[in-house]
């Protein structure tokens, strides 16, 4: 079950998202309905007042959206389907969207699977009038399966190649209760065609022990060696103690070799595999063209603290911002749209690597799809001139996670630069470049945070430390865009595990609406 999440505006407008692939069995959270919220919006004011945003009612859907959907894929998948359900039309890159597009419409659509636009068009857009941007990044820190993951048997293990994306296989993923998913590339027997599917498996099915302190040096994990030291068992297998000759053993595969994808990979994890997903020829001709899986954190996401004001999570990073700006734009989407600008929201994939594959925020994705709207309301055709206005009447916030002041570490904070908790969204501010902040985007986002009653937060590391970077900078330097780093802070990064406060999903969605609601009123003080 996807994730319900009920709008400040009707709860009926708010269906109800399957997940895609077979769901993750054992302790999960529970979907809440939430109470109808049609009292906040007075009838004789709907088209003067704009729905408040109801803060908590967004955890339970961010819970649910983090557990059911581990891997980006999926994630992607998800969003797609509960956009869809609020009216957004699925597009293609690969057709033309001349006669597509309408103004007052709402569409969607992905790159790779792993990456997702969405956007609303203003009832009085005109090409080169602005747009409200949020850009995020959907992936996580993970460990991806590596093409010819099949290992050789050690003392009865079972053992599956992997390889860290970004700086996942860090010592928080040591003695963690690992699943795997991903996407699988099947063919038709019937039609030739090759379709993709989503899978994940109900149950843990790896595990990267540790060594016991007793062994000495030899126990030290500050700086396991990931390739020899960090491989995870996957099942017991005592073939390796019988006596066979070198001919009864198993030569190594080799990929595009004789036989097929599936000879390449270990065969009980295809069969496991194929078994989730009903599929009885995966050996030796198999519908299984080739698959994408990563491992990933079992455990659900769950409310903690005395009185459930923390959120424990995995890959929160940066699921949570991506999870509020699409929520915003779903909330802001719902009321009157008597706009004459664009309002849109990118959640990319890749960022933890630097952006640059091709669903990255380095390519040309986000430039693409605003260029391809522009054109399509144009009466002539919509060359530089009208690009250069558009993109100088547009606003984005690069929405990525800010680190959160930890109490135990007092000492490596920026005085008065220490983001807390339940507050609210932090501007990230960097003087060497490494974010797009300045003195303007600040002011902007002030104005936009007093319309809707939001605070804001700052955050900027000490001189002493390493400044982290984000899709900001890169996007708003292809583009010429104003734009803030802005995100919600959070408590260990890059741990296999996280905390949020458990209001903080909703006090991304009050002021990323409060942004697509109020933008244009904004950008006209700043004219």
């Amino acid at each position: 079950m996807g994730y319900t999440c009920h709008s400040p505006v009707s709860n009926a407008d708010n269906a109800m998202i399957a997940d895609s692939g077979a769901k993750l069995r054992g302790p999960s959270t529970t979907d809440v309905t939430v109470p109808n919220n049609q009292a906040f919006i007075p009838q004789a004011s709907r088209k003067e007042k704009v729905p408040p945003v109801d803060v908590e009612s967004y955890t339970q859907p961010f819970l649910s959206f983090i557990s059911e959907n581990p891997t980006t894929f999926h994630a992607v998948a998800t969003v797609c389907k509960r956009l869809e359900s609020h009216g957004f039309e699925k597009l293609s890159e690969r057709d033309s969207w001349t006669n597509k597009l309408s103004r007052g419409g709402r569409y969607c659509f992905t790159r790779n699977g792993s990456s997702v636009i969405a956007f609303v068009v203003g009832d009085k857009y005109e090409s080169g009038n602005g747009a409200s941007v949020i850009a995020s990044h959907i992936d996580a820190l993970t460990t991806r399966v590596k093409p010819i993951p099949t290992l050789s048997t050690k003392a009865g293990y079972l053992q599956l190649g992997v390889a860290p994306y970004a700086g996942a296989l860090n010592n928080t993923w040591w003695d963690r209760d690992l699943g795997i998913g991903g996407r699988v590339l099947l063919k038709d027997s019937k039609t030739g065609k090759i379709e993709t599917k989503l899978v994940k498996l109900g149950w843990p099915i790896a595990r990267i022990p540790t060594l016991a302190p007793h062994f000495g040096a030899a126990a030290d994990l500050s700086h396991p060696n990931k390739e020899t030291e960090m491989v995870p068992i996957i099942g017991l297998d005592n073939a390796d103690s019988e006596d066979h000759s070198p001919e009864q053993r198993q030569n190594p595969n080799v990929l595009g070799g004789a036989g097929t994808f599936t000879a390449t990979q270990p065969e009980r994890l295809v069969k496991a595999i194929a078994g989730e997903m009903n599929i009885q020829d995966y050996q030796p001709d198999s519908s299984i063209v080739n698959w994408e899986l990563e491992l990933f954190d079992t455990q659900p996401a769950q409310l903690g603290g005395l009185d459930k004001e923390f959120i424990f999570a995995g890959r929160v990073d940066d699921k949570l911002c991506s999870f509020a700006a699409i929520e915003a734009l779903i909330a802001s989407s719902l009321h009157d749209n008597d706009s004459s600008a664009i309002k849109i929201v990118g959640c990319f994939d890749d960022e933890e690597i630097g952006s640059l594959l091709r669903q990255g925020a380095h390519s040309n994705l986000l430039p693409s799809a605003l260029e391809r709207i522009c054109e399509a309301f144009s009466e002539k055709s919509c060359g530089a001139n009208v690009l250069s206005q558009m993109y100088a009447n547009s606003f984005m916030i690069s929405a990525d996670v800010s680190h959160a002041v930890n109490p135990n570490f007092m000492g490596v904070y920026l005085e008065n630069h220490a983001p807390r908790l339940n507050t609210g969204i932090a501007i990230q501010a960097d003087p060497n470049g490494h974010t797009t902040t300045d003195s303007i985007s600040t002011a902007f986002l002030q104005r936009v945070a007093d319309k809707c009653d939001a605070k804001l937060q700052v955050f900027q590391i000490r001189n002493d430390s390493r400044s982290g970077g984000t899709v900001g900078p890169m996007l708003s330097s292809a583009m010429g865009m104003r734009a803030i780093d802005a995100g919600l802070p959070q408590l260990s990064m890059h741990s296999i595990r996280a905390t949020i406060g458990s209001k903080d999903p909703g006090l991304g969605v009050k002021l990323f609406k409060g942004f697509l609601d109020h933008f244009e009123e904004v950008d006209a003080e700043f004219r």
